[in-house]
């Protein structure tokens, strides 16, 4: 991340040299202005015998990275001020809606207990890499759809309404109803939620942003994609914010093929989100998905050592959440709604992979 001051400590060392306290400076630069080590700096302290020797360490701010963290600050005031907008508030929650029984529901709907991440990893034969494809297929397309509804005065509710009716028109199982208990059928994140946000009778507002979290359960396989649109006239600031985001997505999957570690995710994601100024979200991660909702591997979006290598035919998510600010997290006593601690806007882009021999293809597309 871009270093808005120098970084500075100090090291006392003693020694006897006439009586004179020395203050040297070593390998340092100050505000982007080279300290060298041939600079010293003389504190007489003639009642002692000891010289404090004080080294100076700090890292260079180059002028891009300068640029970015004013550039950053303004945005930060500019979503702040601008939109006046006060927090986000739980609005009503209706009754979950019902699934046509004709339509196979995935194990978990029978208990309301959160299902553990099993440690299977998904490694699919043709025929269950077709079905992948069918039900990420699908995904993808309700999604979109459900971007479309994004509009000043509409509700979450409304949305989530909307989603439901498109995946069990299409056979398919609405794979978050009754997850852990979950009571809708979309997750719909509206600006300082980073995620798992419950549809309710909040209308949007002119200048919102909100992520929609679909996932689909079809023929024993689940699809799972989101995307964050833009409501109405949206600052600069949150615009950038969606932008990168998506564009961090994209970085994460340009490293994937088989045999490559999992970690450089995280790298990738990270290096682009740096470069202006935005948190990357550790808490929340990418999982394997197939026939179980969540498994192993689990997928770092930040820099992390994580051991493991990808193989060919295997699936799982990648969901990076960025935010404007801080990247410490609240939860409703829903258990579910996720904000970030200092009210700044979160984006969040998915997509399902399918790991190649030469690299990866996005399911979550059409």
């Amino acid at each position: 991340m871009a270093c808005a001051t120098a970084a500075v400590s100090l090291q006392f060392s003693s020694s006897l040299i006439n009586n004179e306290a020395k203050l040297s400076s070593s390998h340092a630069s100050l505000m982007g202005a080279p300290l060298t080590s041939h600079h010293s700096f003389s504190l007489y302290n003639k009642g002692s015998n000891f010289t404090r020797q004080l080294v100076i360490y700090a890292k260079r701010v180059s002028g891009l990275e300068e640029a970015i963290r004013i550039r950053r600050e303004r945005e930060l005031r500019t979503s702040t001020s601008s939109s006046r907008r006060p927090p986000l508030r739980r609005g009503k929650v209706s009754q979950q809606l019902p699934v046509p029984d004709h339509i196979p529901q995935p194990p978990y709907v029978s208990s309301k207990l959160l299902p553990e991440i099993s440690s299977q990893h998904q490694i699919h034969d043709p025929e269950g890499i077709a079905r992948m494809r069918a039900a990420c297929e699908l995904a993808a397309r309700v999604v979109d759809y459900a971007g479309t509804l994004v509009r000043p005065s509409i509700t979450t509710n409304e949305i989530d309404i909307a989603v439901h009716q498109m995946i069990v028109d299409a056979g398919a199982y609405p794979s978050p109803l009754g997850y852990g208990g979950f009571p809708k059928s979309v997750c719909t994140s509206v600006n300082e939620c980073m995620c798992h946000g419950i549809p309710d009778s909040r209308q949007l507002q002119d200048g919102d942003i909100i992520n929609i979290d679909v996932t689909v359960y079809l023929n024993g396989y689940h699809g799972d994609t989101s995307k964050t649109f833009l409501c109405g006239n949206v600052n600069d600031a949150m615009k950038r914010l969606v932008k990168v985001t998506e564009e961090c997505l994209y970085k994460g999957i340009s490293v994937c093929k088989d045999g490559t570690l999992f970690r450089k995710i995280g790298k990738r994601i990270s290096e682009h989100a740096e470069k202006f100024g935005y948190g990357v979200v550790d808490r929340f991660v990418g999982h394997g998905i197939g026939t179980v909702f969540h498994s192993e591997p689990l997928i770092f979006h930040h820099r992390n050592d994580k051991a493991g290598h990808m193989v060919e035919g295997q699936t799982f998510t990648i969901e990076p959440i960025l935010t404007l600010g801080s990247t410490k997290c609240t939860t409703w006593e829903d258990n579910w709604t996720t904000l970030t601690a200092d009210g700044s806007p979160a984006a969040q882009f998915e997509h399902t992979i399918l790991i190649t021999r030469t690299g990866a293809e996005i399911l979550t597309t059409y």
